[in-house]
């Protein structure tokens, strides 16, 4: 997944005192004064750099201020698999309020974007030749400031998938993260405890050195990785589109984190507004994931099953065989 560290709202811009400020107050749960941060940026920038194609999609800012109620609304997905997902949630709210919507979603998320029931149209995104504007444009990360929507607004989950057919109490473990920023991967070999100790499968699309279900990996398509985040009872994994699939389907979610992680995250809590069903687990001193397996292994001696048999069969009871074509 490609992307920045930086805010999306303040992605055109480097790293400075606004938006240090930005994420401060995200974090501390100050949305009014974080929204009056994202409109003073608004006001200073150059409106003739609006949608600019000589950057890439990822620093581009797309919403001009411009009213959206009663007009037709061109959603653009600019930044990565997680972030769309993500921000997903805030799409029911804008259908309520636009004449129409139209979501330009990466192709490999067009059927769980569109599973957002919200009444909306999804088409793929062809980064050659995208959509004509349309009478308001906005980038689907820009969507929290333009309808001052806090994250715990709307319903959770979702998003929807078909759950695979796993037996029960299975764990998910994603150790990779996005190239783009190496510091959010551990080694696999970290996983070594939980995979001993308890039935898992990977979510990584590349074979595994652990004693999972799946040790060819997990399939590449979207459809199939829902479906198998969907199954679990538990998904452990690093800041990448994994967690934001699983916290979108609702799915108990253990986020690992590094000690500055994203935007999104704040580091002196355990959850976060984002997904009520994820808990954060920061590194205390920066690289120790050790540490943060550590307590992973500790937490998941004391951990107890929270579903019961008819939660179990809403997500999938196992029935005797495993898709090789979900599993990979």
């Amino acid at each position: 997944m490609k992307g920045t560290a930086v805010a999306p709202q303040h992605s055109a811009l480097l790293m400075n005192d606004g938006a240090q400020q930005w994420i401060s107050a995200m974090r501390a749960g100050d949305y009014p004064r974080a929204w009056a941060l994202s409109a003073r940026d608004m006001a200073q920038r150059d409106p003739a750099t609006r949608d600019d194609p000589s950057l890439p999609y990822h620093l581009r800012w797309v919403w001009d201020g411009r009213s959206f109620d009663g007009y037709d609304v061109l959603v653009r997905c600019y930044h990565g698999l997680g972030d769309t997902i993500q921000f997903a949630r805030f799409l029911p709210i804008l259908a309520r309020r636009a004449a129409s919507v139209t979501v330009e979603a990466p192709a490999r998320l067009r059927d769980l974007i569109a599973s957002v029931d919200a009444g909306i149209n999804v088409v793929p995104f062809d980064h050659a030749h995208p959509l004509p504007p349309a009478a308001c444009d906005i980038e689907i990360t820009e969507l929290p400031f333009a309808l001052r929507a806090r994250p715990e607004t709307g319903i959770s989950p979702y998003v929807k998938a078909s759950a695979a057919a796993l037996p029960a109490e299975i764990i998910g473990l994603c150790h990779q993260g996005g190239d783009w920023d190496p510091a959010r991967s551990l080694n696999p070999a970290l996983f070594a405890p939980v995979a001993a100790a308890h039935r898992c499968i990977t979510l990584v699309a590349e074979p595994s050195p652990l004693p999972v279900l799946n040790p060819s990996g997990c399939a590449f398509a979207m459809d199939a990785t829902a479906s198998l985040v969907a199954a679990c009872d538990l998904v452990i994994t690093v800041d990448t589109m994994i967690a934001h699939l699983a916290g979108a389907l609702g799915r108990p979610t253990w986020l690992l984190l590094k000690a500055e992680p994203d935007w999104r995250w704040n580091p002196a809590a355990t959850d976060t507004p984002w997904y009520p069903n994820m808990r954060l687990y920061v590194q205390r001193t920066p690289g120790d994931w050790a540490g943060v397996i550590a307590r992973v292994v500790r937490d998941l001696a004391d951990r107890t099953s929270t579903f019961t048999n008819d939660e179990r069969l809403a997500h999938g009871e196992y029935r005797g065989t495993i898709s090789s074509r979900v599993l990979g």
